[in-house]
């Protein structure tokens, strides 16, 4: 299921980012460090993955 916004495309990018060991864990916040704890790696790409063109900033 890929994100339905740009915050939370960018926000799987990163948890995957640390889950790869490019950024330290410490450095994540709010959903991201969320999404590192209890997404798998194979989650967070396909969540990370697509076009954002189109999709909205923020989702309610």
């Amino acid at each position: 299921m890929p994100a339905k916004s740009k915050a939370q495309q960018k926000a799987a990018g990163a948890a995957l980012s640390a889950k790869r060991g490019d950024t330290p864990k410490s450095k994540l916040k709010g959903a991201s460090k969320e999404m590192a704890d209890s997404m798998s790696k194979a989650e967070l790409e396909e969540f990370a993955s697509g076009s954002t063109k189109g999709k909205p900033e923020h989702v309610d």
